[in-house]
Parts: structure tokens; C-alpha cells; sequence
């Protein structure tokens, strides 16, 4: 036990002092983020939207985050990455406060717009901070570390969040989530004050742009697509799964909040050795992606087994085993293959990939459900992500052929 021990924590040496700050208080932020997973839930059963409309809903949420995500990039490589972390976590914390109040449809529409458009603006800040402040060698540990602290603070968030709705109400939710969001930017704003560190500010617009646009970039954006295709299928564990659970398997909140847990604590304890092990085994980010992609896969397709309540924890087994292997390669496969000079601007492309995910994801998701049921929904992911492993393994072989890369780290 001991031996097991000493090898977890040698998993986590060499990370800056930078990185384990960011990932505390990222930690926090997300600790505090009980509304998103119970979101759908509370939109059916207290303010009595139907599907199609939470579907809507869920699609301005998605373009909230794509318009986030793309300022957040911009501003990254403008005024860094440090201001844009600050202010998305505490006007995020605000907007949250006062989602609560909002009762019409149209009214959440452009609320949960506004409010996203706001807290992703994060995203691409942090990704381009893992970056700067990791040590040669442990970039793909250090997002990783990020990575655990976000799950460490989604499995304590949905679990105490699931106990807060059976015992007290929704819209509790709304004031924790907003005054950890904020409580967040006090701690970046007290414990990583770029003015105080010891190295040059790391945190500057960097003037010499290399290569092209992610835009212009081929590569990049048939590994967008990738992206994209992969979070239209995930994001139906944040809208959709939550649903079934209720309809299909009847739990409770506090029990959908222990299912969510598992997911959490399975990545804080085992991601950090799991990554660790990968690596050292010389698995390519590319390949790692794919293999990711094909565990969310059988996720879904598990489901139609059985109606057994139990391969509900085999689902999100395996769903967790795909996240914890394909999202840390696949960030640091986008930092891999942006150029010096606009790494702010790809992370940003990177990261609207999922807001693109939660655009079309959600709506399609909700409305497969209303026209053809839980079952046949989960069987069409399921082929769906089949054939976006396939073209995973496309890009593989055409990063392979690049001489711009290292085959061996792509």
C-alpha cells in the first residue's frame, strides 16, 4: 500500500508551482458548479419547459459558449490570459446569481447566452496558462492536473448538489455556484499575481506570429471536426443521460448526484497514473484521441443491454475511461500543433469546438428523444461515434506523413 501510495504522488513532481495554484483554484471554481449537470432537470421539472424547448434552451447555452470561447481566445493573445481568468470567473459568478430569476423561455434563452458567453471566455485562458507555466517535458501532466482538478470539483459539486435539491431547492444551487465562481477570482487574484513572481511575466502578447491561422490550418480543423463530432455525443451526458435517468431508471436528484460522483472520483484518483502509464508506453496523442472516442462509444451502447439499473455505473465507467483518456491527449495535441505566436487563438478554436458541441448536441439529443425514444438515440450515438473514430485514425496517418510534427509525440 505504502509502494502504491509513493507512486501516485511521484505522478505529480515536477509540476510548477503555478500549475498546482491554477488547478486550486480551478478546483474551487468548479466545486461550486452544481446548476450545469442538474440544468436540464431543472428546467423540465421547475419551470416546466418541454423537451424541444430545453433543447433550445441548451443551444443558446451552446452559442453562448462558441462566442465565449472565441473572445476568450482573442483577448488571451491580447491582454493575457490572467486578466481574462479574473474577470470570466467573476462576471460568471454574478450572471449565475441572477439566472435564478429568470422565468420565460425567451428570457433563459438570452439569459443562459449571456451568462455562458461570460464563463467560457475561461476556457482557451487556462488551456494557453497550462501552458506557459509548464516545465518542459510535463505539459500533457499539467493540463492533466487542471483536468483532475476540474473532476475533483464536478464529483463533490453534482453529489452535494443532488442533496441540496432533495432536502432544500433548485435555486440554492444559483447562489453557491455564483459565490464560488467569484470566490474563485479573489483567490487567482490574491495567490497569482503576475507582478510578484520571481520569472519575467510570462503572461505578454507575443507580436511574432508563426504559421497560419487555425482556420487556414487543414490538419487543425479535420481534427476541429474530430472535436466537435466527439462533444456533440458527450455533452448528452450533461442534458440528455440526467433525463434518462430519472424517466427511464427513475432515480432521485441525490442519487443522479452519486452517479455523477463516480465519474469525478474515478478520474481524480486513477487519470493522474492512467496518463502516467500512457505515456510511458509511448501511445501518441492522436491515438489516445481515438481511443477515447471508441470508450464513449460502448458507453452508449451498454445502455440497450439491459434494463437493469446497474449498467448505469458500467456506462459511466466506461464514458469516464474515454474522457480520462482522450480529453488530456487531445488538449495537449491542440497545443501541439498550434504555432508560436497563436496559441491564444487555437486553444480558443479548440475549446469552441465544444461550444459547437453544445450548439447542435443538447437540441439534437433532446430531440431524438422526443421523436424516437431513449433506446434508438443511444444506438444512433453509437454508430455515429464508430464512424468518427474512423476518421480519427485518418488524421493519425496524415500527421504521420507531415514533416511538420514528431511522429512520435503526435
Amino acid at each position: 500500500m505504502r509502494k502504491l501510495y509513493t507512486n501516485y504522488i511521484s505522478n505529480f513532481k515536477g509540476l510548477s508551482r503555478e500549475i498546482w495554484l491554477l488547478s486550486l483554484v480551478t478546483f474551487i471554481n468548479r466545486a461550486g458548479a452544481m446548476v450545469i449537470p442538474f440544468l436540464s432537470l431543472y428546467l423540465v421539472n421547475a419551470k416546466g419547459f418541454t423537451l424541444p424547448q430545453v433543447g433550445w434552451i441548451m443551444t443558446c447555452f451552446g452559442l453562448g459558449s462558441l462566442t465565449g470561447t472565441w473572445i476568450g481566445g482573442k483577448l488571451t493573445d491580447t491582454i493575457g490570459f490572467y486578466k481574462v481568468i479574473i474577470l470570466s470567473l467573476f462576471l460568471g459568478g454574478v450572471g449565475f446569481i441572477f439566472l435564478q430569476f429568470i422565468d420565460t423561455f425567451y428570457g433563459f434563452c438570452a439569459a443562459i447566452f449571456s451568462l455562458i458567453l461570460v464563463a467560457d471566455a475561461y476556457r482557451p485562458a487556462i488551456f494557453v496558462a497550462a501552458d506557459t507555466y509548464s516545465k518542459p517535458g510535463n505539459k500533457t501532466r499539467s493540463i492533466t492536473l487542471i483536468r483532475l482538478a476540474i473532476n475533483l470539483g464536478f464529483s463533490i459539486g453534482p453529489l452535494i448538489g443532488g442533496i441540496i435539491i432533495a432536502t432544500i431547492s433548485y435555486t440554492s444551487l444559483f447562489w453557491i455556484d455564483g459565490l464560488t465562481c467569484m470566490l474563485a477570482s479573489f483567490g487567482l487574484f490574491i495567490w497569482l499575481k503576475p507582478k510578484k513572481s520571481k520569472d519575467p511575466e510570462p503572461d505578454i502578447t507575443i507580436n511574432k506570429k508563426e504559421g497560419v491561422p487555425p482556420y487556414l490550418n487543414g490538419l487543425f480543423v479535420l481534427f476541429i471536426i474530430i472535436m466537435i463530432a466527439n462533444g456533440t455525443t458527450f455533452v448528452q451526458y450533461f442534458s440528455v443521460m440526467p433525463l434518462y435517468y430519472e424517466k427511464a431508471h427513475f432515480l432521485t436528484e441525490d442519487l443522479i448526484g452519486w452517479l455523477l460522483f463516480i465519474n469525478g472520483a474515478v478520474i481524480v484518483i486513477f487519470e493522474m497514473p492512467l496518463i502516467t502509464w500512457l505515456e510511458r508506453k509511448k501511445l501518441t496523442k492522436t491515438m489516445a484521441t481515438f481511443w477515447g472516442i471508441v470508450f464513449i462509444a460502448i458507453s452508449f451502447i451498454v445502455l440497450n443491454l439491459t434494463s437493469w439499473s446497474g449498467i448505469l455505473v458500467v456506462g459511466m465507467l466506461l464514458m469516464t475511461l474515454g474522457e480520462m483518456i482522450g480529453s488530456p491527449f487531445s488538449n495537449a495535441l491542440a497545443l501541439e500543433m498550434a504555432p508560436k505566436g497563436r496559441k491564444g487563438s487555437y486553444m480558443g478554436l479548440y475549446s469552441m469546438s465544444f461550444s459547437f458541441a453544445h450548439i447542435f448536441g443538447h437540441n439534437g439529443g433532446m430531440n431524438l428523444v422526443d421523436t424516437i425514444g431513449f433506446d434508438n438515440t443511444w444506438y444512433i450515438l453509437f454508430a455515429f461515434l464508430s464512424l468518427i473514430a474512423l476518421l480519427t485514425l485518418w488524421l493519425y496517418k496524415l500527421l504521420k506523413k507531415s514533416p511538420k510534427f514528431n511522429t512520435h509525440e503526435i
